[in-house]
């Protein structure tokens, strides 16, 4: 990861050691993924990996609702909160 980010002069920001509140957002995530579907799954093969984290993921944004988003989905909250424009064709 070092050496790609230095040949595209991407310079990277890392979470202090022993802070992971730095980026609490994703620390949660991060354990709940792993929790809810890393530690419950045996992947045979790549495929099968792609698959099943796949419907982890469509189940965690459509299905389920959560606390911070009022209880909504992710989809329900961006559909709610930011509505996608209509595209009006030019005839």
């Amino acid at each position: 990861l070092d050496e790609w980010a230095c040949r595209r002069g991407v310079r990277l920001q890392f979470i202090r050691p022993g802070k992971p509140v730095d980026n609490a957002h994703i620390e949660s995530f991060n354990g709940r993924f792993r929790e809810e579907c890393l530690n419950q799954h045996v992947f045979r093969n790549l495929h099968d990996a792609k698959q099943k984290i796949e419907a982890w993921r469509q189940d965690y944004n459509a299905a389920r609702p959560h606390s911070a988003l009022g209880y909504l989905t992710p989809v329900e909250y961006r559909e709610k909160n930011h509505p996608q424009p209509v595209l009006i064709a030019n005839l």
